[in-house]
């Protein structure tokens, strides 16, 4: 066997003999068996916090509705008020109570510092806790559960999945198996660039597989602590009203409904409560002066959304030469282009079917380039949409669309449409050289969209209505932070943003 070879082989083993190792390292750290107690009432001595039951509920994997938990526990302490002013649950609304908050863990005060942002001295609903943007709620969520994650470990309950030792040979083992078949490349001839980057593939699925195991496991205390958690989570199930309780519910419930929303058993509080991104289509604002629901629609389907007037001129030139086309094909066609008896009634470049369709891809590849829209996939769809004329039957009407006079049905639909479709863009750019309007109002939400070059939305509260349509933000353009009130100078035509600027509060 060559060296080259062995190499390679050797590199292959080393993967492998990694694998095995991390599913021995996997089985060798899984969390033992929780043993639930008899169903009781009782926190304990000194019962853990609602945010660290919430990583013991969840295996040690997540704390989902840790955050939730710790607002209704602050509630309970006094520090927070949580207020239901009607019949709907959803129109709750949180308030400080001015009491000083002292003794409090880093992740209680991340939570109530979040209260104190959007409830100041006037209270808001429970629906604005939630944030506006997704990296915003990650980040801060993300902090949350390191400093949870914390006092587990300080209180001898959570331990890392992998000690340091074992977590560092991983990371160091899953680079062997390249540099084994790097030193394959190198031997076999290959320049060194090749060899490098043969040498790093290996080690990023195994990097990917270690990264995604890194996580907390449970102690023999911890796990005793969780099966008492445990009986009390069966005791609150065993209250058939419980799971249906409001937030406002803690004045009554104290620290059970803090409990219970931490094990999962509130359902509805748990809905509620949500410090996450929030719902993008309805956003609590206090723009104006009082707190209200926005309902935000995002025009996805809208033609010429944020597009310019050059932009608008080459999608009306893109229609307009579809109607040109297909007008003047059908009045220059003849009969005689396409063969149909005789030796050369076979080939396939003078089929009736074949030539029709022909005419009518090249026509669509012509709109396409003037749209400035033409890459490989169009030549893909130009390529199949050839297909059913090239293997159209010659008792098929393709067969017989060239001895048809002026235009098909077809094509006398497809003329009308992408008329109406030139008339529309080109209204468009006549609209969207007019005086631009000015619109000021505090961000609810940026969303991007799936392609990169594509506008984003930007839905603003102006203050004076419960429904707003998102703008069209250039991908170039700085991207205002949820928020902020902003002075927007926009075409109404086509919703699109030519300037923002930011207004001092």
């Amino acid at each position: 066997m060559s060296l080259e070879a062995q190499f390679y082989w050797g590199g292959a083993g080393l993967f492998g003999l990694w694998l095995a190792a991390f599913g021995l390292a996997l089985a060798a750290t899984r969390n033992g068996t929780v043993h639930p107690r008899p169903a009781s009432q009782e926190f304990g001595p000194e019962p853990e916090a609602p945010a660290v039951v919430a990583l013991l509920a969840n295996g040690w994997r997540s704390v989902d509705h840790a955050a939730a938990a710790t607002l209704l526990d602050l509630a309970a302490r006094g520090l927070v008020e949580v207020r239901q002013p009607a019949d709907d649950p959803a129109l709750s609304t949180v308030h400080l109570t001015g009491r000083a908050a002292t003794d409090l863990t880093p992740y209680e005060r991340r939570v109530l510092d979040r209260i104190t942002e959007q409830a100041g001295e006037s209270g808001a609903p429970i629906g604005a806790i939630a944030f506006r943007a997704q990296d915003r709620a990650t980040s801060w969520n993300g902090a949350l559960r390191r400093e949870i994650v914390a006092e587990a470990r300080s209180r001898g309950l959570s331990r890392p999945r992998f000690g340091v030792l074992a977590a560092g040979a991983l990371a160091v083992g899953a680079f062997c198996p390249g540099v084994l078949l790097a030193l394959g490349g190198l031997t076999g001839g290959h320049n060194l660039r090749a060899a490098v980057a043969v040498g790093v593939l290996p080690a990023i699925p195994l990097m990917y597989l270690l990264s995604r195991a890194l996580g907390e496991r449970a102690t023999r205390q911890g796990l005793e602590r969780a099966g008492h958690w445990a009986g009390v989570q069966a005791w609150l199930r065993a209250h058939e009203d419980f799971a249906r309780l409001p937030p406002a519910a803690v004045a009554v419930w104290d620290r059970y409904l803090a409990y219970g929303t931490a094990l999962g058993v509130t359902a509805r509080t748990t809905r509620l409560l949500g410090f996450d991104a929030g719902d993008k289509r309805r956003v609590w604002s206090s723009y104006g002066g009082a707190w209200r629901p926005v309902r935000i629609r995002y025009p996805r389907l809208r033609p010429g959304f944020g597009a310019g007037t050059p932009r608008l001129l080459r999608l009306a030139g893109a229609a307009a030469v579809v109607v040109v086309g297909l007008v003047l094909f059908a009045a220059l066609r003849r009969p005689e282009w396409a063969v149909t008896s005789g030796p050369d009634a076979s080939h396939s470049l003078r089929r009736p079917g074949l030539l029709l369709t022909l005419g009518w891809v090249g026509i669509g590849l012509l709109a396409v380039a003037v749209a400035g829209r033409f890459g490989r996939g169009t030549l893909l769809v130009a390529f199949l949409a050839t297909m059913p004329g090239n293997f159209a039957s010659g008792h098929g009407w393709l067969s017989h669309g060239m001895d048809h006079p002026g235009l098909l049905p077809g094509e006398t639909v497809a003329v009308v449409c992408f008329a109406a479709v030139a008339a529309y863009y080109l209204a468009l750019a006549v609209l969207e050289r007019r005086a631009p309007r000015t619109v000021t109002g505090e961000v609810l939400r940026m969303e991007p969209r799936r392609h990169p070059k594509a506008p984003r939305f930007l839905a603003v509260d102006t203050g004076d209505a419960d429904r707003t349509v998102a703008w069209a933000l250039p991908a170039g353009a700085p991207a205002p932070a949820p928020g902020t009130v902003v002075r927007l100078s926009v075409s109404v035509a086509t919703r699109a943003v030519r300037s923002a600027e930011a207004v001092p509060a």
